[in-house]
């Protein structure tokens, strides 16, 4: 997504370093990925730390932009399909099956694809009896790919092999109702967080905190929280977060209605938005309103950045 707003904005080339407007990509899009990988949660701190220093030392970040601040909290998605027991029985097979002939362990010929496809047509046909007796079916298969691999290990076992492995014993184990649920193979990070939205109930992802400057919103910190916690539990490691960065504390923060009930007792004055507004000043009207500007910000939706 970021090449593709990347192809259709000159601004973003030529602050890339291109003097004529490009029509193709400039690299492949897995690039960016690795390249975030090899860096690091450290090494991207570190950038945005830089990037604030930067800024602190031209003035154009003050200590007064960072008095009023804007705090909220959104679900970074994971690229990952929507998660059925049927799907994940089949990729965690592909993944073993792969691997093994990777270390050398032969293993029988497989009919889960034909299952698969079979699940999938008798639940679009609403025939759920048939879907599930399919379904139990692939992880039947599952688990006698786990039980031959497991007899035929040398002295060396492959490690790769083995945390696979772990992730079936975790998959074909697992309840309709549990909480630490595995949703993806290559995820094994991904949550499943209820947004009670009607376009879209339920995201697969991490919860993240975004703090932004009111004044002109400078974003100044940005936290991945594992485990969907409350979002008045995020709201001292976002500020604790942002004096580590900049060094200064803000005076105000405004929150929305999410932040309920948050039990913050630190320097910074907490104003939920939404309530107790009846006694304000035109002054404290003007910043609650402010708050809404973090929203295009965090959410690329519509090219609103």
């Amino acid at each position: 997504m970021v090449i593709e707003m990347w192809l259709d904005n000159p601004c973003w080339q030529y602050f890339c370093g291109y003097e004529y407007f490009q029509h193709s990509f400039p690299l492949d899009p897995s690039s960016l990925v690795r390249w975030r990988k090899r860096i690091g949660n450290d090494g991207m701190e570190f950038l945005l730390k830089q990037t604030l220093m930067s800024a602190k030392c031209s003035g154009t970040l003050t200590k007064r932009h960072l008095a009023k601040v804007n705090i909220d909290t959104t679900v970074q998605e994971k690229a990952i399909c929507f998660s059925t027991d049927a799907r994940l029985y089949h990729r965690m097979l592909e993944h073993l099956v792969s691997q093994s002939k990777i270390s050398g362990i032969p293993l029988r010929v497989r009919v889960s694809k034909r299952a698969l496809r079979k699940q999938g047509g008798y639940t679009h046909t609403s025939q759920m009896k048939r879907a599930r007796k399919q379904m139990k079916k692939l992880k039947t298969m599952l688990g006698r790919v786990m039980r031959d691999i497991r007899r035929k290990f040398g002295e060396d076992p492959d490690l790769e092999l083995l945390r696979l492995l772990s992730l079936a014993d975790w998959l074909i184990t697992q309840q309709r109702k549990d909480k630490n649920k595995l949703y993806s193979i290559h995820e094994q990070d991904v949550e499943c967080i209820a947004k009670g939205k009607v376009p879209k109930k339920y995201e697969f992802g991490c919860k993240v905190g975004i703090l932004t400057t009111s004044r002109d919103s400078w974003v100044i910190e940005a936290t991945a929280f594992h485990g969907n916690p409350y979002d008045g539990h995020t709201l001292e490691a976002s500020l604790k977060q942002m004096e580590a960065l900049t060094g200064w504390i803000a005076k105000d923060a405004y929150v929305d209605l999410g932040y309920r009930g948050h039990g913050y007792e630190g320097n910074t004055q907490i104003n939920i938005v939404g309530r107790g507004g009846k006694r304000l000043t035109r002054s404290q009207k003007r910043w609650r309103k402010r708050r809404a500007v973090i929203e295009p910000i965090i959410g690329c939706e519509h090219r609103m950045l």
